[in-house]
This record gives structure tokens, sequence and C-alpha cells, in this order.
């Protein structure tokens, strides 16, 4: 059994700690307790006005969401991290003012994030364990019940903004969150006040109006949930406000005035892949199976399948400029095997049609 630690030990071991975590790449490491008493009543609130939409993982397990120590039993500390993945340092708008083209969320350009911090985080635990011997843990890169971003604000890594992403004062909000959870009685950090102030910059961007209050998103609503998460037809009403954006939207952090102290990410495989960052929608719906497969791999893109990639092509297509070259890429999938691409593919032949006409 290890020997407890007085408080002094405590502090040196944090300060070692967060420093090995920063000799990792990751841009700043924090610490916090298990308890999440707000953060589970509003979740709690959350789900129950239905805003999650069709993401039943969110309420399958319930308040044990909000309970890392039920969870990982035994968990005392919560060593959170971060890690910018922008892989510019301004935000390039050509690709949203430019119909033609395919927007991505920036997060997802380069390859899969999950695989690379949950590698670092096990070298993270590696170097404590190489120090202090064996000690409970357990890594967490969005995946299991983890409220990541209330863990993130308590560990003092920023606050949860009115878009409900993390902000941080000096590094905006383009980062990725990963948690090691262990029995470590590390002394606590200090969260961070909110800075968001007066402005609703990010309420009045949100093509869609989902952010319906601030620090209250229905994710029905959210572009990013509609062509990520959502797994059937995107509501017709919602779809010309999609433009082109075929993967997420980055709108909310785009206008945010924090963001103006981001930096590039200095991790060379957060960086744009396949041409993702200027590909034209043409171009991307020429994907057949196999392409789309082989194109995606080892990409945050591969899970939405190519189904719900022609689904959201389509949709980008139905709000582009009329042409034949749209029309004839939408033509190739009018016999796709599945009723909902189908579907997709109809609605925008019909648009280029109502539009060509309109122009013409």
């Amino acid at each position: 059994m290890r020997r407890a630690l007085d408080p002094h030990e405590a502090l040196e071991l944090a300060t070692r700690i967060k420093g090995w975590g920063m000799a990792l790449g990751f841009q700043q490491v924090g610490i916090t307790e298990t308890g999440l008493q707000r953060a589970e009543q509003r979740l709690l609130d959350w789900l129950d006005a239905g805003h999650h939409g069709e993401m039943d993982y969110m309420a399958r397990h319930g308040r044990r969401r909000a309970r890392p120590a039920e969870l990982v039993p035994g968990t005392l500390r919560i060593v959170s991290v971060r890690m910018d993945y922008h892989p510019e340092p301004r935000e390039d708008p050509a690709t949203l003012s430019d119909p033609a083209r395919a927007f991505v969320s920036r997060y997802a350009l380069g390859r899969d994030y999950h695989k690379l911090i949950r590698r670092r985080l096990q070298r993270f635990a590696d170097r404590i364990t190489e120090t202090i011997g064996p000690f409970g843990y357990r890594a967490f890169v969005d995946s299991a019940p983890v409220m990541e971003k209330p863990l993130a604000e308590q560990a003092g890594l920023g606050w949860i903004g009115k878009h409900t992403n993390l902000i941080n004062p000096r590094a905006g909000s383009w980062f990725f969150l990963g948690e090691l959870f262990t029995d470590l009685p590390l002394p606590l950090d200090t969260p961070l006040r909110s800075h968001c102030g007066h402005c609703s910059a990010c309420l009045e961007v949100c093509p869609t109006a989902a952010i319906i209050a601030p620090y209250r998103l229905d994710a029905r609503r959210c572009i990013s949930y509609l062509t990520i998460e959502h797994p059937g037809p995107i509501p017709l009403a919602l779809r010309p406000a999609l433009g082109n954006r075929i993967y997420g939207c980055d709108d909310c952090q785009q206008v945010c005035p924090w963001n103006r102290f981001a930096r590039a990410t200095a991790e060379t495989d957060f960086l744009p892949r396949q041409g993702l960052d200027r590909a034209t929608l043409i171009t991307l719906i020429g994907w057949d199976e196999p392409t789309f497969l082989e194109r995606t791999s080892g990409s945050a893109i591969r899970r939405i399948g190519h189904g719900r990639w022609l689904r959201n092509l389509a949709v980008a297509l139905g709000n582009a400029a009329p042409s034949p070259a749209a029309l004839t890429a939408l033509t190739r999938w009018r016999d796709h095997p599945d009723p909902m691409v189908r579907e997709h593919i109809d609605w925008a032949l019909a648009r280029q049609r109502e539009h060509s006409a309109r122009d013409g």
C-alpha cells in the first residue's frame, strides 16, 4: 500500500504532474475533485427538456455521468488536460462563403483525436507511475459517461461559455479535453470565473438558433448534432440553414472574441488531411463507399458512415448554386439502397431545379 502524502508532498507531486503533462504536449493541466452537483442538475434539466435529441446514451447512465467516483470506484481526483487543435491562428472564412466548397469542422480535418490523446494520457500515467509507483487511474477522451467540460471548468482550464464550449482566456476554445481519473489525494486547482459578460455573439450567429438561451443548447437544432449524431432525416425546415456545412459547425467559436488568443496546433496529426479544408461538394459526393472508407481512415468523420455522408452532402448541394455538374453528381445516387439517402438526394435535385428556374 502506498503511504499517505502530507500536504507539502501532495503539492509537490501536483506541480510535477503538471510539468510532465506539459512536456507530453498538453497545453494545460488542472486538478479537480469528483463533486459535480451543479452540473448534474443542469444535465438532468437538459435531459428532461429533450434537448439531447436522439443521443440516448446521454440519458442512459443518468446521474452516474455526473458522479466520477461511481463510474470509477476509488477516484479522488480528476487530472484534466487540454490540447490545442486549430490548424491555423485565424479562421479563413473562404470556405463558408463559397457555397461550392464543403465545410468540415476544424476539429475533424486531421486524424481522430481520440486515439492520439488517449495514447498521450497513457504515457502521462506511465510517467507518474515511474516516480510514485503503481496508482489507480483510468483515462478518458470524450468517452464513457464523463462530463468533461464541467470537470475541466472546475480544474481551472477555463469557463463554460454561453455556447456551452469551454473558453480559456489565453487560448480561446479550439482545444480537445481529456481526463485521468486517479486515486491520488492531490490539491485542487481554483476554477476561473466567467468572462462572457454581456457578449451574445454566439447566440446571434448560430444558423439554426440552437443556442436557445445563454448556456443552453438544444441539440435537436444544432448543425453539429444534425450532421454527426443524428441518424435520421435532417428536418426540412433546418436544411437551408446548414449551407455548405457537411460535418459539424464552428460558427459560435469563430465569432467568439476570446478566440483571437487561439494558437495554431503544434500537433501535425491535427493538420488537414485529404484536402478536406478546400474540397468541393461535388468532389466529396463523388466518393463511393470504398473511397469514403479509405479517405476517412483514421478520421473522426468515418464513424458517421457513407450514408450520412451522402445525406449531408446532398443537403449542401441543395443549398448550392444550380449547375449541371451538381445535378449530375446528385443523380448518381438516386437509386441508393438507403431510403434516407434517396429522400435527401431528391430534395437536393428539386432545390437545384427551383434555383435554376428562379435564376433563369
